[in-house]
Parts: structure tokens; C-alpha cells; sequence
């Protein structure tokens, strides 16, 4: 089935997708309007080949339709729209969930007590392995999370290794004012959230990137890319930074538009 429906949007090598289609995948994907007219080409002509490179299967019965796979493609694609497809080889499976799943964890404490518990995910990156992804209709229902690019920031982190935060910089980049950079917005965001969390009240980037620098290099590569004005207006110097890594300036993009 999966073969039909590779075959359904890509027939041939050289397929065509219509403008409608593009369309239908793109209109739950805004931070992709400010996108020139070269640039809107590029993505999709990467996001095509994208599909010719990666297998979709969906979990409990979702059967990843065409939008899902258009859309993914495109948000997977666009962090390395400047970088190349290549960051993306040697694996291919990407994994589809109707919602949010259970991914069961096994920790050890510093009392050598082994806990074992189940969370709920919206996604999960493997390192050598497949992408796996909560789909919702309704983009409301990831609660202002962007969960692709997420997944796909933490496939670049971990083409160096596991995930810490550091991925592969480019040669005319500093891996020391990186670290530095990274640090001290991952430290000044930890003190902000716990302040946050003792007035319960919540903070403009996700929380859940106080909880390890990969994550806190996720979810604000994720600001980067959907909302640059926060990520530029709160840690200018790690926007800085990405514009460096990702070859891409969103916010010069917005204002251009």
C-alpha cells in the first residue's frame, strides 16, 4: 500500500505536483508565506526529492495521506533548505501517529533505582534511525509546538553524535562562541522558567526546552524558523548564531515580505 501511494504523488521520477496540491499542504504552514518566489521553488523542488529519499508508514491504521507527506516534506525540508538533502542521509523511515503516543522510558537515579514509566510524545528523532510524528488536522491541537521541525533540528544535532546541542558547524563558524552562546541562553532560559513555574505562568518559548541543551537547541531552532521576531528579540545572539548554522535569515525574510 505504501508503494501505491508513492506512486499516487510521485508517478514517475520527474513528477509534478499542482499548485493546488502545494497549496492544500501549505495552508496550515504560514511561516513559509515570506518565502521568495526562488526560494518557495526550492523547497518544493527539495521536498519532492525528499519523498523519493524517505518511506512513510503510518501507526494504528493512519495511512499518510498526500498533504501529510507534502507537509512534512516541506517543514523537514526547510531547515536545510540553504544546507542540502544530504544532512538527511543514510536512513529513511519516517513513522505516523493519528495524535499524540506512548513512549515507555527506563531511567536509573542516582540512588541506582530503575524507574519505569510511560510518557506521551508528539515526536521522536533516532539517532541513525526513523523520524517519528503525532499528526494532528487541527494545528491547534500542538498547542504552538512544531513538531517536524523539532524532530529534524535534533537528525542535524545527532549527525555528530548523540544529541547534546552541538551539531556539525560549518568551517567559517566558531565552535567556542557557539557553546557560549548556547549556554548562556540555555541557562538564562532554565532560571526564567523556574521563575515562571513559581508564579505559575507560562513563557513565551516552550518549557520543555529548559530540559536538556538538544532540546533547548529543538525547540528554539522550531522559534527560529516559525516565529523569528521572539528568538531574535529574546536571544539575539543565538539567533545570530543560527542564521550562521542554517544559512537563513527568517526574520530579514519577514520584514522583506
Amino acid at each position: 500500500m505504501l508503494d501505491a501511494l508513492r506512486r499516487l504523488l510521485l508517478p514517475t521520477p520527474r513528477a509534478t505536483i499542482s499548485d493546488d496540491l502545494w497549496r492544500s499542504a501549505e495552508r496550515h504552514l504560514p511561516f513559509l508565506d515570506p518565502l521568495d518566489e526562488q526560494e518557495r521553488a526550492d523547497l518544493r523542488a527539495m521536498a519532492l526529492a525528499f519523498l523519493e529519499r524517505k518511506v512513510f508508514s503510518g501507526a494504528q491504521g493512519l495511512v499518510p495521506g498526500n498533504d501529510l507527506r507534502l507537509s512534512v516534506a516541506l517543514q523537514a525540508c526547510l531547515p536545510v533548505l540553504k544546507l542540502g538533502l544530504g544532512a538527511y542521509d543514510g536512513w529513511s523511515g519516517i513513522i505516523v501517529y493519528p495524535g499524540a503516543f506512548v513512549i515507555p522510558r527506563r531511567s536509573v537515579d542516582e540512588d541506582g533505582v530503575l524507574h519505569e514509566y510511560d510518557e506521551d510524545a508528539l515526536g521522536e528523532a533516532w539517532d541513525g534511525g526513523p523520524v517519528v510524528l503525532a499528526w494532528f488536522d487541527d494545528p491547534a491541537d500542538y498547542d504552538g509546538a512544531n513538531v517536524v521541525i523539532h524532530e529534524f533540528a535534533h537528525k542535524l544535532d545527532m549527525l555528530n553524535g548523540p544529541a547534546d546541542g552541538l551539531p556539525p558547524l560549518h568551517a567559517d563558524m566558531d565552535e567556542d562562541a557557539w557553546l557560549d552562546t548556547l549556554d548562556d541562553a540555555y541557562e538564562d532560559f532554565c532560571a526564567l522558567v523556574d521563575e515562571a513555574e513559581a508564579q505559575d505562568m507560562d513563557t513565551a518559548i516552550d518549557s520543555y526546552a529548559a530540559t536538556h541543551p538538544s532540546e533547548f537547541f529543538a525547540v528554539t531552532s522550531e522559534v527560529f524558523f516559525t516565529d523569528p521576531e521572539l528568538l531574535s528579540e529574546d536571544y539575539p545572539e543565538l539567533y545570530a548564531q543560527y542564521c550562521l548554522f542554517y544559512r537563513q535569515d527568517p526574520l530579514a525574510r519577514l520584514r522583506r515580505a
